[in-house]
């Protein structure tokens, strides 16, 4: 008989190092608890902006997985929005409103920036911070955004930055709506084939919907960062004292 693959999450992490290094703390524990060595751990996207340290995450993430640990890290809208201003200042990602751009405050591009080194005022000019941004940052951080993946499938589970398109195969769907779908996939109940993990939306604390579980808890905005563990379509958040389970709402 084949085993429920058992698979660890952590939510959008928008630049937040210490808190990412506290929920893999969490997972490493359970980890031991429960003789999970092999098991997966998929990063829901938005590794960087608002948060203060987004370098120091793409590091971690990266060099953990170039030494071999069984880590996914997916793309979020902000990833793509990072590595999409590096390749043309002047671009807008398909996802942002006609009137922004990822420098702008409520965005935390500069944050993003800063956290490399890069000098973020309202006097410098885009080309300016754009030419300085080509010089403070790795060639391999741009590769590595670049090349993330948007989703990732385990058991009855699909692994995925916002959401799905209702209605539309896995194979099939674009990834505009991977990275920034709302409504149509949020407000529709209907099961989608697989228990759908995302992020994206941010709310107070990680919900179990039935068809669909967000992870994403406000870390951008003063909240937690949640890790969870899933085996079937059972969830648990973890924490310092372990486990506590998500019943669907």
């Amino acid at each position: 008989m084949t085993r429920t693959p058992v698979t660890y999450a952590i939510g959008d992490i928008h630049g937040h190092l210490s808190k990412l290094h506290e929920a893999h703390d969490w997972i490493a524990e359970d980890r031991r608890q429960n003789a999970e060595p092999d098991a997966k751990v998929v990063h829901i996207g938005d590794l960087v902006d608002r948060g203060p340290d987004s370098a120091g995450v793409i590091a971690f993430l990266h060099t953990a997985i170039e030494t071999g640990e069984p880590w996914i890290v997916l793309k979020g809208n902000h990833d793509r929005m990072f590595a999409g201003f590096m390749d043309d200042p002047s671009a807008r990602d398909s996802g942002l409103r006609s009137e922004l751009t990822w420098l702008d405050p409520r965005l935390g591009g500069a944050a993003t920036l800063s956290s490399f080194g890069v000098r973020c005022t309202e006097t410098r000019s885009i080309n300016d911070i754009h030419t300085d941004a080509l010089r403070q940052i790795p060639t391999d951080v741009l590769r590595f955004l670049q090349t993330l993946p948007t989703s990732f499938r385990s058991g009855d589970c699909v692994f995925v930055h916002a959401g799905i398109r209702p209605g539309i195969p896995l194979e099939d769907q674009k990834e505009d709506d991977l990275l920034w779908i709302r409504r149509e996939f949020l407000d529709d109940l209907r099961d989608h084939g697989a228990l759908i993990v995302h992020g994206h939306t941010a709310i107070k604390d990680a919900t179990h919907y039935g068809n669909r579980v967000n992870i994403d808890s406000s870390v951008a905005y003063g909240g937690p960062l949640t890790a969870v563990v899933i085996e079937g379509r059972h969830v648990w958040q973890l924490g310092p004292k372990g486990r506590t389970l998500l019943n669907p709402v």
